[in-house]
């Protein structure tokens, strides 16, 4: 699975975890150059806390709060630790 967005490669691995629809991908297959820390954070009751990467394209361009991820999953979402997921227009592909 590959997540593109601006004609950028964000992630890419054959090893995503999908929960909910979203494929998660694990943390060491993110480009990290493309990613900034956000302030953003949202509560899932099954899930627990997410966290905010804004997605930063060369140029400039950003695209705010585009990829989450849960530091410290509930037991429930366990496979999910240190993985990323994406929305905000990034398109996950096989």
């Amino acid at each position: 699975m590959k997540a593109i967005w601006n004609n950028q490669i964000l992630a890419e691995s054959d090893e995503t975890v999908v929960v909910e629809g979203n494929h998660y991908f694990p943390i060491h297959s993110i480009n990290k150059e493309f990613f900034a820390p956000s302030e953003t954070r949202s509560i899932c009751p099954w899930k627990g806390t997410a966290s905010y990467y804004d997605v930063v394209a060369p140029g400039g361009e950003t695209n705010r709060g585009a990829a989450w991820f849960y530091p410290e999953p509930k037991a429930a979402a366990k496979e999910i630790a240190n993985h990323v997921a994406f929305w905000k227009g990034v398109e996950v592909v096989a």
